[in-house]
């Protein structure tokens, strides 16, 4: 059996929901593709989702005919990279700087692949890193 070939979907925890969206709206440019009332709010990126859920919600188990799924929940900030090769990671620093968000870190690794570190409002680190920092 081969290995999965890609994430189809990647979670992090938020427990203001309405800043979530904002901020995975406004400032990254993401579309909501599902929302349930103080939950959750999933995006539609390219060949994958991106879901955001409400920690105090999720951590319990919920009723089996609502959402039938394992009951989950992370403590602490999380982490997510998204992928913007050369140009585009300019392009990201500069809307990022102009919707007042603060670039926390900027990394050139050892492989010259470049990384830029910023947080959304739960706190959560977010990433835009050239795909050439894992060979991809």
């Amino acid at each position: 059996m081969k290995m999965p070939p890609a994430i189809m979907e990647t979670a992090l925890y938020c427990e203001d929901l309405e800043k979530a969206k904002q901020f995975y709206c406004d400032v990254l440019g993401l579309e909501i593709i599902a929302e349930g009332e103080g939950r959750h709010v999933f995006f539609m990126l390219e060949g994958s989702v991106l879901l955001i859920f409400n920690p105090q919600v999720t951590d319990k188990p919920s009723p089996a005919a609502r959402f039938p799924v394992p009951h989950h929940g992370a403590k602490g900030p999380g982490h997510a990279c998204f992928r913007a090769d050369g140009e585009a990671l300019d392009a990201w620093r500069k809307r990022l700087q102009d919707a007042g968000v603060e670039i926390e870190e900027e990394i050139t690794w050892a492989n010259g692949a470049r990384s830029l570190y910023f947080r959304d409002p739960a706190g959560n680190s977010l990433e835009f890193g050239e795909g050439r920092l894992w060979n991809i």
